[in-house]
């Protein structure tokens, strides 16, 4: 296999523990805490977790390690989509398993949870494990969506686990994934299969996170490999001074990596879903808001500026969350087959037309013909709209331009606008991680393995103090259930893991609300360059500017 320099530089790269791991897993010990509860609904989520709820939060302490000598065999998987660490925390994992007993057996699963059901697995070695350190991407086993959560799935990973006399299972994933991971837990914990169930926290829209998970990993990179291309962007705009940039970020159901890319590069618009949402803003309002940033600039010779927009924004909008609900009654059960029989899409306008509320309509009536269509395009599992296939950056920039157009017939806009779009999505998933994450991702494994040596299960991994150096770091556990609540599921009340929206009145939002006004008129543009990963520390080894205001 050819290798890029970069890729051999980076194998040799030793991730940086927490300074109580350091010493080698026969001086680690553990430190009880106290008992938890869950963030909400604590009577419902005690019920449905008795073996396992209210267990208390850990943290490791150097000291004699007095867990159970025995042999371990211990599964992996990687579940959901692709964030950039992910093979450290198998790494980390992996030799914290030799460092106890060189014996010991990771085997991982291929291809996310459907490979625990399928029996589809390897078992690692050292030659295997070593071409994938430090490296991005899920590619060492493959990731996939494919859901744990009925008895009948929890019976068939059992019975893998019982075939290959696997003591633990770890599950690396984001809110959904570790969701399943407590419940699998609490199933292997009810049947007494001695089978013990581990978390690790993952997701690059950085919603995963809480009072005990500061930052879930991939997020660093993620944003840092955005923020390098925006700040690229914005360079290439003052440049050439003509187009305006409306740029789209990942972010379905929380706007955190649309703020923190704000906060690296400075540009002139961010929209924040739940600021949106907050406010009750219209999409008139929004088209508004940007609409006064290109006028100004325009009216003062700056023809160009960056707008980022979260990518799940326009559920945020109250008025398009309705519509696209009375859309999901419209299109329900046979009248999809209906509506797609409809000759054109004229008919099928008037069929939109017949079906939706006045209010609904005269939303709908609003939006570019491209973005309309997109709200009917092929409908999720569920038979709602597919939202994240909603081209958001497009619909601003056409609303903006028609309400720019309206500004210069009444004489108040005499600039130019020429809107180019971009969609960051792919790029982040797979870079190769940061020092931040490929430490903080290895530390995380290592950890997982101490847990489980420890004999807890229905715990996620949990490094904390993650803005110091990383000597400094906290490593431990905490129960997944303290993270739960009840929410509305298709219909069903579930227990799931409660996703953390961006909060405003948060120190990243307020340092962000007090400088927008400012970067929306003048040119503030910031270039955060290419992810650095050898040189002077304070370069290579920093934190989000997210994570070091929220702890600065």
């Amino acid at each position: 296999m050819n290798l890029s320099p970069l890729q051999k530089a980076r194998y040799e790269y030793s991730p940086k523990l927490p300074g109580m791991l350091r010493n080698g897993v026969a001086e680690i010990c553990v430190k009880e805490g106290a008992q938890t509860a869950s963030v909400a609904d604590q009577d419902k989520i005690k019920e449905l977790f008795p073996n396992t709820y209210g267990k208390k939060e850990i943290t490791f302490v150097k000291g004699t390690n007095n867990a159970p000598a025995k042999k371990w065999v211990v599964g992996v998987i990687l579940s959901g989509g692709q964030a950039p660490g992910g093979h450290n925390v198998i790494s980390g994992l992996y030799d914290a398993l030799k460092a106890a007993d060189k014996d010991n057996v990771l085997l991982g699963f291929k291809g996310g949870p459907s490979g625990l059901l399928e029996d589809d697995y390897v078992e690692f070695t050292d030659e295997f494990i070593n071409a994938y350190r430090n490296t991005g991407g899920f590619d060492i086993i493959g990731s996939g969506r494919t859901k744990l959560e009925t008895k009948e799935q929890f019976a068939i990973v059992e019975e893998v686990a019982k075939k290959h006399g696997l003591n633990a299972i770890v599950i690396i994933g984001g809110d959904d994934s570790n969701t399943n991971a407590a419940v699998l837990a609490e199933y292997m914990a009810a049947k007494n299969t001695g089978i013990q169930v581990i978390g690790c926290p993952k997701t690059i829209d950085g919603d995963l996170k809480n009072e005990d998970i500061e930052a879930s990993f991939g997020f660093d990179t993620a944003t840092k490999t955005y923020s390098e291309l925006i700040g690229n962007i914005e360079r290439d705009a003052n440049s050439a001074k003509k187009y305006w940039h409306f740029i789209k970020v990942m972010g379905r159901s929380a706007s955190h990596v649309a703020l923190e890319c704000a906060l690296e590069t400075q540009p002139n618009i961010c929209l924040i879903g739940e600021e949106v949402a907050a406010k009750k803003m219209s999409l008139a309002q929004i088209t508004n808001y940007i609409a006064d940033s290109v006028e100004k600039r325009g009216n003062a010779g700056n023809n160009f500026g960056v707008a980022i927009i979260p990518e799940g924004i326009v559920e945020f909008v109250p008025e398009f969350s309705a519509l696209i609900k009375e859309i999901n009654e419209l299109l329900a059960g046979s009248k999809t087959d209906e509506f797609n029989a409809l000759p054109d899409w004229t008919a099928k306008y008037n069929f939109i037309k017949a079906g939706l509320s006045a209010e609904a309509f005269a939303v709908f009536d609003i939006l570019p013909a491209g973005i309309q269509q997109q709200l009917f395009l092929e409908r999720d599992p569920h038979g709602n709209v597919q939202v994240s296939l909603i081209e958001s950056e497009k619909l601003f920039s056409e609303m903006v331009k028609s309400e720019l157009a309206k500004r210069k017939a009444a004489g108040t806009y005499k600039g130019k606008f020429a809107p180019l779009h971009h969609f960051f999505g792919y790029e982040g998933r797979c870079a190769f991680p940061s020092n931040f994450d490929a430490d903080y991702c290895y530390s995380l494994g290592y950890n997982a393995f101490m847990l489980i040596s420890y004999g807890y299960t229905g715990y996620l991994s949990k490094v904390s103090n993650i803005s110091k150096p990383a000597e400094e770091w906290v490593a431990g556990g905490m129960p997944i259930t303290k993270m739960m609540n009840i929410e509305r599921r298709n219909g069903e009340d579930k227990p799931v893991i409660r996703k953390a929206l961006v909060e405003l009145d948060g120190k990243p939002f307020k340092f962000f609300e007090a400088h927008r006004d400012e970067w929306a008129v003048e040119t503030c543009f910031t270039f955060p360059g290419a992810i650095q990963y050898y040189g002077p520390s304070e370069v290579c080894d920093l934190t989000t500017r997210t994570l070091a205001l929220e702890k600065g």
